[in-house]
């Protein structure tokens, strides 16, 4: 299909389809294909040397940090340009690492970017961009705690002269235990509505009273870490507030409304690699007296899926050029979040199938990429929580009053903050 990509946003997109199959593909086979000669340990430790290896080979390719501004060693691409960009990279996890568009260090990128000091980007943007520290996204809360719904945030942010004092409990913080740096949300007004009395704050990674309690075991994503972090009286001094105080969420939607299309676009891409693998092994693997690709059901099933992919890819470009035009996008990347997470967790369902024992082993990725979709429809807000957005949208619900949102800046009075938590991204 053709979209209407700018001619740079197809250069690059052309430039990335040929470094991951070119460059990553045959290393990622090399790795993956030898699961039973090592232990867990072990394969991680290669795949972050593979990572390091690969990131060198994607600055040759000209297709590190597309989406970095070029300050701080990117491509310094528009946001729309990205999308196809994000899509190939999608085709292999080593390569959305090797080319620095990974979550969370990519999305807090962003928000450094948009919401950061000099001073904050001088000392956290740029060696993130390097690649020379690590980061994590500390919002979601246990059980009762925030989560799709971002007002029960109970971590808490006092002042205590020159200095904030934070307090609380998260967990599903992606690469938490690994971070040199987290943002973290916590409620710095209890007096206020939390959509307007939250802020975000930086915290290095190992001051004192930040405790990783655990990386909690889950489904998908080998090999990346999403842990639980009890936060007990830690102090950062009050310039490691990040942006205006109370105004964190209004940040963290700025953040999420883009983290979310290009999450899109990445996991579009295994769906896209999906379908390569299974029309490949459709024409090779014969049953009955013919070719798989020759029987008209699985050729209908393929071709549902190639329709469905161009709706989701469509709609996520519709949402980014509101956004894009707008700066709120909330319903439509809303929709786009719901629509693609299913649709791609279909096709890849189809794949999957159409490749019998072959699909569930692990020889083939489609058994990783699948895991990893099912996630999809639970991190960066719950399909619920997005619904409940298109819905409130849809009846002309209000939740927040204009006057409630006045004093915070950059903030919209109709923007939906309901799915702004599960931050396992």
């Amino acid at each position: 299909m053709r979209y209407q990509d700018s001619e740079r946003a197809r250069e690059v997109s052309d430039r990335t389809r040929r470094f991951i199959d070119e460059v990553v593909l045959p290393q990622e086979r090399e790795l993956l294909g030898q699961r039973d000669e090592r232990s867990d340990a072990d394969r991680h430790a290669e795949g972050e040397r593979l990572v390091e290896e690969l990131r060198e080979e994607a600055r040759k390719h000209d297709v590190f940090g597309p989406q970095i501004p070029e300050k701080y060693g990117g491509l310094g691409l528009d946001f729309g340009d990205l999308l196809p960009v994000f899509e190939q990279a999608g085709r292999s996890i080593f390569a959305m690492s090797a080319m620095h568009v990974a979550a969370p260090d990519e999305g807090n990128m962003h928000i450094l970017e948009e919401a950061g000091t000099e001073k904050q980007k001088e000392e956290f943007l740029r060696p993130l961009a390097n690649c020379e520290v690590t980061s994590g996204f500390s919002m979601t809360e246990p059980m009762n705690g925030a989560g799709s719904d971002a007002k029960k945030i109970k971590t808490t942010a006092k002042k205590d002269g020159d200095e904030w004092v934070i307090d609380g409990h998260k967990w599903w913080t992606t690469q938490g235990s690994d971070a040199d740096f987290l943002i973290v949300a916590a409620r710095t007004d209890l007096d206020a509505h939390p959509y307007v009395g939250t802020s975000l704050f930086v915290v290095p990674g190992d001051a004192n009273g930040v405790d990783v309690a655990r990386d909690i075991p889950h489904m998908g994503e080998a090999g990346i870490a999403h842990s639980e972090i009890i936060y007990d009286g830690v102090r950062v001094p009050e310039e490691n507030l990040l942006g205006a105080e109370n105004g964190g969420l209004a940040i963290a939607q700025q953040r999420l409304v883009p983290a979310r299309l290009t999450h899109c676009m990445r996991f579009m891409g295994m769906a896209d690699r999906s379908l390569d693998v299974a029309k490949a092994y459709m024409d090779e693997r014969t049953a009955y007296g013919e070719r798989l690709s020759e029987k008209q059901n699985a050729r209908f099933e393929i071709a549902d899926a190639e329709m469905r992919l161009h709706s989701a890819r469509t709609m996520v470009r519709h949402a980014a050029r509101t956004y894009a035009e707008t700066g709120d996008a909330s319903t439509e990347c809303a929709m786009s979040k719901v629509f693609a997470a299913e649709t791609v967790q279909e096709v890849i369902d189809t794949c999957v199938q159409a490749c019998g024992g072959n699909g569930i082993g692990k020889d083939l990725p489609l058994a990783d990429f699948y895991e990893n979709v099912r996630c999809f429809r639970i991190i960066d807000g719950a399909d619920e929580a997005h619904l409940r957005s298109v819905a409130k949208r849809a009846f002309d619900d209000e939740e927040i009053k204009p006057e409630e949102v006045e004093h915070v800046t950059r903030f919209r009075a109709d923007t939906d903050l309901t799915s702004v938590g599960e931050d396992a991204s």
